[in-house]
């Protein structure tokens, strides 16, 4: 809803609850459950998986071994008296209605580093990763490491842009890229947005979602123009585009690899140059709701009205920042 209310369009995926549009569906991970349960028993087939039924009661027991003897905690696959289970015993133990989950085999070389370029970070190295991370949970659903890599490949995704938080959990990506005998695809792990005091942004520091800013009137096409700007530069020494400039000007390469901080002023001076050159009746479409809740006049007044609040709107909006100001 945000991306339509903003007036981004995607031209692939869920329409809405009930269409979706693309040549690579079903596009909800509830109905992939199928594929992405072929492609673990292929993992498994391939010696590349296994079934554990590890009890809560025995990974409890686990952790207090490791926490004893000083040991990092995890699943280590060493350990792991399922891992070695044959086909046989797994099937029984399927057989006998014992829950399960199942887990990737890592090859738990620490010396063997996992590389992939990142095209804001550079080289990024990583150890090998020593746990055997699940692939699939006890309810048949997968794990967000195993579906989306999944997704992505059939998709043909060539970029998978996100948050630079996820830089840690990608060698696992890469390394099932690898079992799989896929071509991973490029790998850009944005900074985050931070604020003043180059903090990540918080929902207990103000407003930090797009509806927070549809609520007080910004405008589209003036917080898309400035969220933008935030952590990216353009080549040339612009601040004010349109959307059609963004998709020209953009590119991966210039977006910093430091975070960007938020600044509400600018954000401001940003979506006043579109304010300023608003057109009347879209603005006063946009105030007239928050003119009624302020008292002024009521919903049936303001239609009787409509051409003296648009003449209002039209006096004012040089001066404001955000259509909420009207009042």
């Amino acid at each position: 809803n945000s991306l339509k209310d903003f007036k981004i369009n995607f031209d692939e995926g869920m329409i809405n609850e009930q269409e979706e549009k693309g040549e690579y569906g079903p596009y909800k991970q509830s109905l992939r459950k199928d594929i992405y349960q072929a492609y673990a028993k292929y993992f498994i087939e391939n010696n590349l998986a296994y079934p554990c039924f590890a009890t809560e009661k025995e990974l409890e027991e686990m952790r207090e071994k490791q926490e004893a003897a000083k040991i990092r905690p995890g699943y280590y696959g060493v350990w792991a008296k399922y891992r070695n289970l044959s086909v046989e015993e797994a099937a029984e133990k399927i057989k006998n209605g014992e829950p399960y989950i199942i887990r990737f085999k890592s090859k738990g070389n620490e010396e063997r580093k996992i590389r992939h370029q990142d095209l804001i970070k550079g080289k990024v190295d990583f150890p090998e990763n020593d746990q055997d991370i699940v692939i699939i949970k006890a309810d048949g659903l997968p794990t967000y490491h195993f579906a989306h890599l999944v997704d992505d490949h059939l998709m043909k995704i060539t970029h998978v842009i996100r948050g630079e938080e996820w830089v840690s959990s990608t060698p696992k990506h890469v390394y099932l890229y690898e079992a799989f005998g896929w071509e991973a695809p490029k790998f850009v792990h944005l900074p985050n947005i931070l604020n003043k005091e180059k903090k990540k942004l918080s929902k207990r520091q103000g407003d930090v979602a797009v509806e927070d800013f549809k609520k007080k009137g910004y405008l589209p096409e003036g917080l898309v123009n400035y969220v933008a700007l935030v952590g990216w530069s353009p080549e040339e020494n612009k601040e004010i585009f349109s959307m059609e400039e963004l998709e020209q000007a953009f590119s991966i390469e210039r977006v910093s690899k430091s975070g960007g901080v938020f600044d509400t002023e600018k954000l401001n001076w940003v979506n006043q140059h579109y304010m300023k050159d608003g057109d009347d009746d879209v603005l006063t479409k946009l105030a007239i709701p928050f003119i009624v809740e302020a008292g002024y006049v009521t919903a049936e007044e303001a239609e009787e009205k409509y051409n003296f609040l648009k003449s209002i709107v039209s006096l004012l909006k040089e001066k404001l920042h955000f259509v909420k100001e009207i009042t």
